[in-house]
């Protein structure tokens, strides 16, 4: 059993005492995990920017719908009789307006 044992222990990447056949084999290896996780990252930096600056516009936009809200507010004056809005009174059972025979409407 002591055999079998010994002699696999020389195959394994990455061991000191491994084969010296095996050694660029790991490093190439490990050369190209490392690419493929530093671009990675990469495509998921660029994808966190991108989706903070969609954040931010959907923000910027919200706020402006709310200053233009806020603005018309301010800017709206109650309307009086004179501007189109009719007289109505209930005499009986009808409903008799005022005011929609003037001109100027």
């Amino acid at each position: 059993m002591t055999g079998t044992k010994d002699r696999f222990v020389h195959y394994r990447l990455g061991a000191a005492g491994g084969p010296r056949v095996l050694r660029p084999l790991t490093w190439l290896l490990g050369v190209i995990a490392t690419g493929v996780a530093v671009t990675l990252g990469a495509v998921l930096a660029v994808l966190t920017a991108a989706a903070v600056a969609v954040l931010a516009l959907v923000a910027g936009v919200t706020m402006l719908f709310t200053g233009m809200a806020l603005r018309a507010r301010r800017t709206v004056r109650a309307r009086s009789a004179a501007d189109g809005v009719l007289d109505a009174r209930k005499v009986g059972d009808t409903w008799v307006t005022y005011g929609w025979d003037r001109q100027g409407r």
